[in-house]
């Protein structure tokens, strides 16, 4: 199974969310390193609305998300960028 697909398995069971989305961003950074060409799963974006998040500071939800993706992370996932809302609340997308 992808690193995308595990973490979004994850979230879904964690936070029952109304809207999830877990996109591959890596490509995007390709020549940022020596040797990186954009490959492999480095890069990824949460997006996810949940009731969960309702009540939660940004930070508190950073947080939360975190610690459900830290075995990738601890695996070698560079960056993880999360956008995080409760239900109700603006979003870019």
């Amino acid at each position: 199974m992808s690193v995308r697909q595990t973490i979004e398995d994850r979230l879904a069971a964690a936070f029952a969310p109304e809207r999830l989305v877990v996109i591959d961003e890596s490509h995007h950074h390709a020549g940022h390193q020596p040797g990186f060409d954009g490959s492999g799963e480095s890069h990824l974006r949460v997006r996810i609305v949940a009731k969960a998040f309702a009540g939660l500071s940004r930070v508190a939800r950073h947080r939360a998300i975190n610690e459900l993706v830290k075995p990738e992370l601890d695996a070698g996932l560079h960056a993880l960028a999360v956008e995080a809302a409760a239900p109700g609340e603006p979003t870019r997308w």
